[in-house]
């Protein structure tokens, strides 16, 4: 009965930990946490990939122009 009750605390706590680690990725991919922790490894070993983020971020930051107060809408 001790080793069952061993081994069901031991894989409940790796279903915790494990859990905590989705839910972890999950808020950081929602927030865009993860180019700032990852972007010196990605530009290190994957130099096209960390120009691609550039160029990505660069658009997002533009601002998207507003039409002018005679134009026509579509």
């Amino acid at each position: 009965m001790e080793a069952f009750l061993a081994a069901l605390v031991g894989v409940t706590a790796l279903a915790a930990v494990l859990g905590g680690l989705l839910w972890l990725a999950a808020r950081v991919r929602r927030r865009g946490a993860g180019a700032a922790v990852m972007g010196p490894f990605e530009e290190i070993w994957h130099p096209a990939g960390h120009r691609a983020r550039i160029e990505v971020r660069v658009q997002q930051e533009r601002a998207v122009s507003m039409p002018s107060p005679g134009d026509r809408l579509r």
